[in-house]
Order: structure tokens, then C-alpha cells, then sequence
């Protein structure tokens, strides 16, 4: 069997193999000027890439290289601590890593708050995720106490003053308001302690219930509570975009 030379791989293979297409209907969006290599469109068929170096994108999205890690979206349950190991026994995170695995979550969680997280044994890409300078965007579906009027929806879009300094959501929008209660969803890109509380904590509204079910491009979708699923390939290439890798 012919080995591949050790001065890359046959682009169409590498398109192959990440799922984009087989190798003749990779040729083909290949001919068609559909494929991008470092930000530049390319035609060449047969070309040589280092998958895990070479920016590829088809149709603009990012096509990640081969996995060397795992990634995992949790579907967090409330009650469960944002650790590996709790020195008071209370159910962790450690229950949803599979065996033999050393897992880093990414976007912690207060333990009544429920929804997305990460984990994954890529360190690196757990830090770059979670420092503030990338500002991934992250979405709550918050339960409150009390029938939100639209003065306090509009206080809360044009951002309030808290006791760590000012806070403004990219959206709020709300979902319903029936008797006691008001449903909304909030973006925002700030990861400050417990921020989503408090911010409806002083517009006199205190959460009732809290999930997450965004954090950039990925959604907790139709995932069930305490289940777990891999990132698409769709997933992983639009988060190494926002990290920059």
C-alpha cells in the first residue's frame, strides 16, 4: 500500500475524512471554488495540506482537524457542583466524564443552575475559551418571580449598575408572563459570578429557576437533562474561530 509522502495530505482526503463529502464530491466543490486554505480559495486538485496546521474552510465554514481530543457538550443538572470532586459530597461533574478520561469543564455553573457546559481533555482550548478576551456570547433561559412590565425589560436592555461595576446584555427578550411569573431569555457576554441573578435580583425580580442553553455558536438544543453529546464538526470549527486557533 502506498504511503501518503510526509509533506502532507491530499486535500480531497482530508475533506473526506472530516465527513465534508467523498473524495470525488470533494474534487468537486474543490473545482468549484468552494474551498479555502488559509483564506484563500484554492482549485488545485491533488494540493497537499497539513490538516493540523492549514486553516480549511468549505463554503466559509471552518472544517477542524482530525480529533486528538475529546469534546463533549453536559447537559448540567441542577444540584450537580461545577467540579471534579467535592470535599462535601455533593454530586460533581465527575459522574458524566467517561472512564479513564481526565475531562476540564468549560463555563462554570452555579450548582441550582442547570444547562450547557463543556468538557474536554483539550486544555488549551478550555483556556482560551474561558478567558473573558474572546467574549463568547452565552444564553439563559431565566424564570422569575413576578410579571415583568416593559419599563423593567427596557431597564434591563439598556443595562443596569451593579455592586462590581455596570452590566449590559447584548439581548433580552421575553418568552411569557402568565400569573405569578415571567419567562425571558438574556445574552450577554459577561462570565461574572452569579451575574444573571443578581442583575434580575435588583430590578426586584430574584431568578426561580435558570438554565443555560447557549455559549457561542452551540445550543443545548433538544439534549436531556444529564445527558452528554459530542461538538459536529460544525461545533468545533466555528469555537476554534472564536478562540483564534
Amino acid at each position: 500500500m502506498t504511503q501518503e509522502p510526509t509533506d502532507g495530505v491530499r486535500l480531497q482526503k482530508v475533506l473526506a475524512q472530516a465527513g465534508v463529502a467523498s473524495r470525488r464530491a470533494s474534487e468537486e466543490l474543490i473545482a468549484a471554488g468552494r474551498v479555502e486554505i488559509n483564506g484563500k480559495v484554492v482549485t488545485e486538485q491533488g494540493m497537499r495540506v497539513d490538516p493540523e496546521r492549514d486553516t480549511i474552510r468549505v463554503d466559509g465554514s471552518r472544517i477542524p482537524p482530525p480529533r486528538r481530543h475529546l469534546y463533549l457538550v453536559l447537559n448540567k443538572p441542577r444540584g450537580v457542583v461545577s467540579t471534579m470532586d467535592d470535599p462535601h459530597g455533593r454530586p460533581t461533574l465527575e459522574q458524566y466524564v467517561p472512564r479513564h478520561q481526565r475531562l476540564f469543564h468549560v463555563g462554570r455553573l452555579d450548582t441550582d443552575t442547570e444547562g450547557l457546559l463543556f468538557l474536554t481533555n483539550d486544555g488549551d482550548f478550555a483556556n482560551k475559551l474561558a478567558h473573558p478576551s474572546h467574549e463568547v456570547p452565552k444564553t439563559y433561559l431565566v424564570e422569575v418571580e413576578g410579571l415583568l412590565d416593559n419599563k423593567t425589560l427596557r431597564r434591563l436592555e439598556k443595562g443596569l449598575t451593579l455592586e462590581d461595576g455596570p452590566i449590559k446584555p447584548d439581548k433580552v427578550k421575553l418568552v411569557t408572563r402568565a400569573e405569578s411569573r415571567s419567562m425571558v431569555q438574556i445574552t450577554l457576554h459577561s462570565g461574572r459570578n452569579r451575574i444573571v441573578r443578581r442583575m434580575f435580583d435588583s430590578v426586584g425580580h430574584p431568578v426561580r429557576r435558570l438554565s443555560r442553553i447557549s455559549i457561542g455558536p452551540v445550543r443545548l438544543g433538544q439534549l436531556a437533562t444529564g445527558e452528554t453529546r459530542e461538538l459536529t464538526r460544525e461545533e468545533l470549527g466555528a469555537l476554534l474561530d472564536v478562540i483564534g486557533r
